[in-house]
C-alpha cells in the first residue's frame, strides 16, 4: 500500500479494503478463489469484523462475491464484464482525450510529459510499478479533460480492467504489439498537446480496440464455450 493511500485510511475497514483490493487487482487473490477470511484478517492485522465490512464494499464494486453462509470468494472473470468494460472504454476514453486536447493547460502538459517519460509497454509479468506507470500516463491524459465525473468513471473502469489486462499478459505479447502500444502512447501525447481533438480520439479508439482488455475479452469469449478454458481462466460458468 502506498503512503498516500495509507494516509487516507481512517478505519481498520478502510485499511482492509485497500489491502484486499490490491491483492485482487494484482492477481495475488486469483479470480474465483475462496477468501480465507480468518487467515487474511490475521495477515492484515485486524479482526474479521472490519474485514467483512471491506468485503461488502468490494462486493458493491463487483470484485467479491458473498453468500448467505458468509463465505467469500474473488469474483470470477466474466466474458460479459470484459465486453461491457470494452464497450464503455470505446466511448469514454476517446471522449476524455478529445476534451483534453481542447482544455489542457500548461500544468497538464507538464504532467503528461512527466508521466510519459520512461513509460514502456507492459511485459508478460509486470511488476506493480510498471502497472502504476501505465495507469499514471492515462490518468494524466484523462485529468486534462477537466471533467471530474468522466475522470471518476474512468478511474473505476481502470480498476476493473486491471484483472483482464493481467489475463491477456499471461498469454504473452510479441514485439510488434509492444511497438504499436508505444507508438500509440507517443501519438496520444503529441495530439493532445497539439490540441488536435479529432486525431487524439481516433488514436485512442484504436488503442482501446487493440488493448489488453480487448484481447482478454476475445480470449474469454472463446473460453466461455470450453469447460477447460473456463476452469483455467477463472471464468464464470455459462458466461
Amino acid at each position: 500500500m502506498s503512503g498516500s493511500a495509507a494516509e487516507l485510511c481512517t478505519t481498520k475497514a478502510d485499511i482492509a479494503y485497500l489491502r484486499v483490493k490490491e491483492l485482487i487487482l494484482s492477481g495475488t487473490l486469483a479470480p474465483g478463489s475462496v477468501i480465507a477470511q480468518a487467515r487474511l484478517a490475521r495477515d492484515i492485522g485486524i479482526s474479521t469484523t472490519p474485514l467483512r465490512e471491506a468485503l461488502r464494499r468490494l462486493k458493491s464494486e463487483g470484485l467479491v462475491e458473498l453468500d448467505a453462509h458468509r463465505d467469500a470468494r474473488v469474483a470470477p472473470l466474466s466474458a460479459e464484464e470484459a465486453r461491457d468494460l470494452l464497450e464503455l472504454r470505446r466511448s469514454l476514453d476517446p471522449l476524455a482525450v478529445s476534451l483534453a486536447a481542447e482544455r489542457r493547460t500548461r500544468a497538464d502538459i507538464a504532467a503528461m510529459r512527466a508521466a510519459h517519460e520512461g513509460l514502456a509497454p507492459l511485459p508478460g509479468d509486470p511488476a506493480g510499478e510498471r502497472f502504476a506507470a501505465h495507469r499514471a500516463f492515462h490518468a494524466a491524459l484523462f485529468a486534462a479533460s477537466h471533467n471530474d465525473l468522466l475522470v471518476q468513471s474512468l478511474d473505476g473502469l481502470w480498476d476493473k480492467s486491471d484483472r483482464y489486462r493481467r489475463l491477456a499478459l499471461a498469454s504473452g505479447r510479441d514485439q510488434r504489439d509492444r511497438d504499436r502500444t508505444a507508438a500509440e502512447h507517443e501519438s496520444l501525447l503529441e495530439y493532445v498537446i497539439a490540441g488536435d481533438a479529432d486525431a487524439a480520439a481516433a488514436v485512442m479508439r484504436e488503442h482501446v480496440d487493440t488493448s489488453l482488455g480487448a484481447q482478454a475479452a476475445r480470449r474469454l469469449h472463446r473460453a466461455a464455450a470450453s469447460p477447460a478454458g473456463q476452469e483455467r481462466d477463472g471464468v464464470r460458468p455459462g458466461s
